[in-house]
Parts: structure tokens; C-alpha cells; sequence
């Protein structure tokens, strides 16, 4: 993964998102926890390229397929049952910007499904 995927990669623990944005001035007004939710979406992320695999492996080549595959099969099974998780900062120049709950998110979603 360190070599040909992620070269350089590093995740940062939620600890130190934290103490990064507290240094901007801003706000983290909400903070959504993804572990197998995100294991789900790479598990599609996956079905999706193996039904296009073929073009993959034409605009780069068969050894880049077989990497990505199983990039795709490890991240999923680390979400599954590594412990691992993804994390969405919601961050707001003031505290008082964004409603006191998240049911305006709920709210906005239903009305794009309902329209």
C-alpha cells in the first residue's frame, strides 16, 4: 500500500484533526463517525470497477488492475473488521451558525428525495 498506492499516505487520528483546527479558529459544529458505512461505499466502489475493469486495464495495464483490486478488497475488510473508520468534520467560522441539531440534514435530504 505505502509503495505503489499510497505513497507517503498517512491518515491523521482524530485527535490530531482536532487539535489542527482548533488552531484555525474554527468551529467543529458536528463530527460523523463512518466504520461500516464506509466499508458498504468501497464495497460498491468495487463492483463498479470490476464491471469496467477492462477499460482500467486498457488505459493502464493489468498489474494496476490487479493493485487496485486489491487495495479495494483490503480497505474494505479493514473498515469490516480492523476497526477502522472515517470520520466527516462539519466546521464553522462560529458557534452559531449551524442549527443546534442535525435534523436540518435529514430535513434537505428528504426534500431532494421527495421532489
Amino acid at each position: 500500500m505505502n509503495k505503489y498506492i499510497f505513497p507517503g499516505g498517512y491518515s491523521p487520528a482524530l485527535s490530531e484533526v482536532f487539535s489542527a483546527v482548533q488552531q484555525t479558529g474554527l468551529w467543529v459544529t458536528d463530527c460523523e463517525i463512518l466504520r461500516l458505512h464506509y466499508a458498504r461505499t468501497i464495497a460498491i466502489w468495487r463492483e463498479r470497477f470490476a464491471t469496467r475493469r477492462a477499460e482500467a486495464v486498457a488505459m493502464y495495464d493489468e498489474r494496476f488492475a490487479r493493485m487496485f483490486e486489491f487495495y479495494l478488497v483490503a480497505a474494505e475488510l479493514a473498515f469490516r473488521v480492523q476497526g477502522h473508520m472515517n470520520f466527516q468534520l462539519q466546521l464553522s467560522p462560529s458557534i452559531s451558525a449551524v442549527p443546534y441539531t442535525r435534523d436540518y440534514m435529514v430535513d434537505a435530504e428528504r426534500a431532494k428525495t421527495t421532489r
